[in-house]
């Protein structure tokens, strides 16, 4: 089963950012103390969803926040790309990529999380 990580210096408030950017639920991980893991529980991610994902801490230092691409970007669904990366910037995000229109696929945005990590949201283009 597919699975990603998010890595962060400050978990508490990366699972603040990603429970309002995306509605996410996260339970701490029978074994992952020392790393305060923590599985997330979404509307398409999870228990027996088909993809499954997890938060922990960052093992060495935070990235310089503006500079390159710090490993694999994480993109998901959203139902208002514009309104999602508004809240994003309002609650400690950072812009990376504001909202742009990608004919035939849909509008997308990246914004930082505060965490040294990229996240992108998209909203589909309308299928004829």
């Amino acid at each position: 089963m597919p699975h990603f990580e998010i890595h962060a210096s400050d978990v508490a408030a990366a699972k603040a950012f990603y429970a309002g950017l995306f509605g996410w639920e996260f339970s701490p991980m029978e074994g992952g103390e020392d790393a305060s893991y923590h599985l997330i529980e979404g509307r398409d991610i999870g228990t027996g969803k088909g993809l499954t994902g997890g938060m922990m801490t960052r093992g060495d230092a935070t990235p310089t926040a503006g500079g390159p691409i710090r490993g694999g970007t994480m993109t998901f669904e959203v139902e208002d790309c514009d309104a999602r990366y508004r809240w994003a910037l309002d609650n400690g995000g950072a812009e990376a990529l504001p909202p742009t229109d990608f004919p035939g696929i849909g509008r997308c945005a990246y914004v930082e999380d505060g965490q040294g990590n990229v996240v992108g949201m998209i909203t589909p283009a309308e299928k004829n």
